[in-house]
């Protein structure tokens, strides 16, 4: 869908913070608060925008921690449907909370969330490597995030404590 200047600028502008009000975003288009509050309406009936995402650092609650795990897949397209049928057939496992189709070295990369490292193994040994189009996965976890979405998670006040080591 082609949109216009105005409208990319009010997207751009919600992206990096869809807290952000209404009038205060006509402020910085130049236009008025309704014109703003309808053409963003517009933009999530027709699925432009998605959702309004919070980011929480769950490794900060306790008894909220999960495991993350960054999982490539190749898989054996099929003839007339390629990777679709496939990754729509995994979209739906409620553990997937992301999955893209890529270049190189394997054709899928699925983040899968669980609450312990075990439950993520079991997700693809008993959901994952059966199904027929899979031919290898590789299962990396994530030990620490840092950045997600372009925000840190460092606070960025603590000093380097290594100590310095001089020939």
């Amino acid at each position: 869908m082609k949109l216009n200047s105005e409208e990319i600028e009010i997207l751009k502008i919600i992206e990096e913070n869809h807290k952000i009000s209404a009038a205060t975003i006509a402020s910085m288009v130049m236009s008025n608060e309704e014109k703003v509050r309808e053409t963003i309406k517009k933009l999530e009936q027709q699925k432009i925008i998605m959702s309004y995402p919070t980011l929480i650092n769950w490794s900060k609650v306790e008894g909220q921690e999960h495991t993350i795990a960054m999982i490539e897949v190749k898989v054996t397209p099929k003839r007339g449907v390629g990777f679709d049928e496939v990754a729509q057939r995994i979209s739906r496992f409620p553990e997937v909370s992301s999955l893209y189709l890529m270049s190189g070295a394997y054709d899928l990369s699925i983040t899968v969330e669980g609450r312990t490292m075990h439950e993520v193994a079991s997700f693809v040994s008993e959901k994952l490597s059966p199904i027929e189009s899979v031919v290898s996965t590789t299962t990396h976890f994530m030990l620490k995030k840092y950045k997600h979405d372009g925000v840190r998670f460092d606070s960025g006040d603590e000093k380097d404590r290594r100590m310095v080591v001089t020939p």
